[in-house]
């Protein structure tokens, strides 16, 4: 009787409308372009290394947390030529793909005592980079530009 049961079920299971199997298949974005509470993390660096007069480049962007509001970690720039930045950026998320940042440090160069630096701008998630526009000051003036940071 216990093996004419389970024959039973069997073959309610396969020839059911409803079934006893199923499969699911299920995807993950896990580049750049994914969007969620882990989406700005990484290490991100420039391809720009000699910044122009007004402008800084080799940025280095190490976003060690994220939130599902706020960014932060640390960062490197070279401005003004020889101008070496670091410190501290920080960001708040105003859609899964706009980070409103400002970054506060130091900048150090020869013969040049260590000053105060701020830059501020809006970064866009792209599909494999991170666009950031910014502007602040440093000891030797102001500066602007727009950086592309691929994902390392």
């Amino acid at each position: 009787m216990r093996n004419l049961t389970l024959t039973a079920l069997a073959a309610v299971c396969l020839l059911g409308t409803t079934g006893c199997f199923s499969f699911e298949r299920k995807s993950n974005i896990t580049g750049p372009a994914a969007t969620g509470t882990t989406a700005f993390v990484g290490v991100w660096t420039s391809g720009n290394i000699i910044p122009s007069p007004n402008a800084c480049g080799d940025f280095k962007w190490s976003v060690s947390e994220q939130t599902a509001t706020t960014a932060k970690g640390s960062f490197s720039a070279t401005c003004a030529g020889s101008l070496k930045l670091s410190g501290i950026a920080e960001g708040k998320l105003i859609s899964p793909t706009s980070l409103e940042w400002k970054a506060t440090g130091n900048a150090t160069a020869p013969d040049l005592a260590s000053c105060p630096i701020s830059l501020t701008g809006t970064a866009e998630l792209q599909s494999d980079s991170i666009k950031v526009p910014y502007r602040g000051t440093t000891c030797l003036g102001d500066v602007q530009g727009v950086e592309s940071l691929k994902k390392r």
